[in-house]
């Protein structure tokens, strides 16, 4: 590097400072969480079941599933997320999906890069928006996710893998029922991957998980595709006992 262009590259460091993803705080580098944010993220990983990803509080072996998972299988073969759901979660995902943080979908894809093991060989694909509320966001915080976890660790990146083909009501304040039917058939595989999809492993990517009713009617989508394993992989999951009074976010 030059000096006039380090020079340019010292004063874009200092008028624009790293910052806490979480708080905003100056931090010492780009997707750093500063300490009082970072203690507050609750990481997650085992033991916990091995479907939807629900911590488990004693270990039960690797193949273990939560109640929930043996009396409903979901369409999805696992999922995992790289921290419960908590201010601090909650905080960075509405920066990202609502406040113009784009950046911040590389913050995501970091804490998620040890959750995607074998992404180089599957399919990566972001559970996709309706044309409606991408126009009117500007973009989807999947997508942008699933391009910088594409850029970490490799795979082959799909961001048209499924379509939305109809709105779905905002499925906050619904119950699991309500949110099974209101997202039924609202997937379909595009067109140009039908040959494509056959026999890949594909890895979804999310920015919260819920109930989960979005990500099974998106795996059902690509089972029916013919896609040999789907794996869900998102920032935060609602845990169990650990919201506490957080306000979810408006899940799609």
């Amino acid at each position: 590097m030059d000096r006039l262009a380090m020079a340019g590259a010292q004063l874009i460091a200092f008028a624009l400072p790293p910052r806490c993803p979480g708080c905003g705080v100056v931090t010492a580098d780009d997707h750093h969480f500063c300490l009082a944010c970072w203690s507050k993220l609750d990481f997650l990983g085992p033991p916990a079941c091995a479907a939807c990803a629900e911590p488990f509080e004693q270990d039960a072996g690797p193949e273990a599933r939560c109640g929930a998972c043996l009396a409903d299988p979901p369409a999805y073969d696992a999922m995992a997320a790289a921290v419960a759901y908590g201010e601090i979660a909650r905080r960075v995902a509405l920066r990202l999906k609502y406040g113009g943080r784009p950046g911040l979908a590389e913050t995501i894809a970091r804490q998620l890069e040890r959750h995607a093991s074998g992404a180089a060989d599957m399919l990566v694909a972001p559970v996709p928006l309706h044309r409606w509320r991408i126009w009117r966001r500007g973009y989807n915080q999947s997508a942008l996710i699933a391009r910088a976890l594409v850029r970490r660790t490799g795979g082959t990146l799909a961001l048209d893998l499924l379509e939305r083909r109809k709105a779905t009501p905002v499925l906050r304040g619904l119950g699991p029922a309500a949110r099974v039917k209101a997202v039924r058939g609202a997937f379909i595989l595009s067109p140009r991957w039908k040959e494509l999809v056959k026999g890949r492993a594909v890895l979804l990517i999310d920015d919260v998980y819920t109930t989960g009713a979005t990500a099974n009617a998106c795996a059902k989508a690509l089972r029916r595709a013919g896609a040999s394993q789907v794996r869900l992989l998102c920032w935060a999951r609602v845990v169990r006992g650990r919201v506490d009074d957080v306000d979810f976010p408006d899940p799609r």
